[in-house]
């Protein structure tokens, strides 16, 4: 049996539901082997209001980091989160360069679980120059993907549709924007666009806080699904049908936030 080796370089979720945690136990729900670069550590404060502290990791250490875990040859997939710095972004694309990645999946975290605002929005104008053109497949949120687009707030299917179009055009390969529970809609609405094709992939809209990790744990399944082989199209399948039953699994951490379960989808027969 030949394990599949797949990356996360993305920060780390003290509380564990999002960022490399959810990155590593969604690849190993897949079957695959996940390594990890750490960009940043992100803790919460507990006593006012959950309020998020973004601590980036020095640029020469998340280059050891990869430098060690190329060292074992190559990798079947890839995939960035939330990346913390000008310099780090720059890194991972002179990674992905210099080690000629295929099945890339950049994840443009800007913002926090709770939070509206970009964390640093210096680093989105990065992203789009350096990591789109590189991008197999980018997954943005809603708002990221307004940021990514130039369009700002998305809010109808419609909208979705021309932000895709215009980061096919600064570079991405695909583009599926993940509408979850912000749209006006009853269903959970996520948006696939390959440069001539648009596919919807909707699901139950479930109504529930613990939704902690959703997105991370959205893009790390299509970056295991690309590793085994999956097309484009069947990797985001099943990473919706995977991060469905996450969501609607989850569970509470503390008074401010509860994560999916990253096992749901697996051990639903045991349930």
């Amino acid at each position: 049996m030949t394990i599949k080796k797949v990356l996360t370089i993305a920060g780390s979720d003290s509380s564990g539901g999002a960022g490399l945690q959810a990155d590593l136990k969604t690849f190993e729900e897949y079957g695959t082997f996940g390594f990890t670069a750490i960009t940043t550590i992100v803790t919460m404060d507990s006593s006012n209001n959950w309020n998020h502290h973004v601590h980036p990791v020095d640029t020469d250490l998340v280059r050891e980091q990869l430098e060690t875990i190329f060292s074992g040859g190559p990798l079947s997939a890839m995939k960035t989160g939330m990346l913390g710095t000008i310099d780090i972004i720059k890194l991972v694309r002179d990674v992905i360069d210099k080690y000629e990645m295929k099945n890339i999946v950049i994840d443009p975290v800007m913002v926090c679980k709770g939070e509206d605002e970009p964390l640093q929005p210096e680093n989105g104008l990065a992203i789009r120059e350096l990591l789109l053109p590189k991008a197999t497949i980018v997954t943005p949120n809603l708002f990221e993907a307004g940021q990514l687009s130039n369009m700002k707030k998305l809010s109808t299917v419609d909208d979705m549709k021309e932000a895709a179009k215009k980061m096919i055009d600064l570079g991405a390969q695909n583009v599926v924007i993940k509408g979850g529970k912000t749209l006006e809609d009853n269903k959970a609405i996520d948006l696939l666009y390959d440069g001539s094709e648009f596919t919807l992939y909707e699901a139950e809209k479930i109504h529930t806080n613990y939704n902690h990790g959703a997105g991370c744990t959205f893009a790390a399944a299509i970056t295991a699904g690309l590793a085994k082989g999956f097309s484009v199209k069947e990797a985001v399948a099943k990473a919706k049908a995977f991060t469905t039953e996450g969501i609607k699994y989850g569970f509470a951490f503390n008074k401010f936030v509860g994560p999916v379960w990253h096992g749901a989808y697996n051990k639903a027969d045991q349930r």
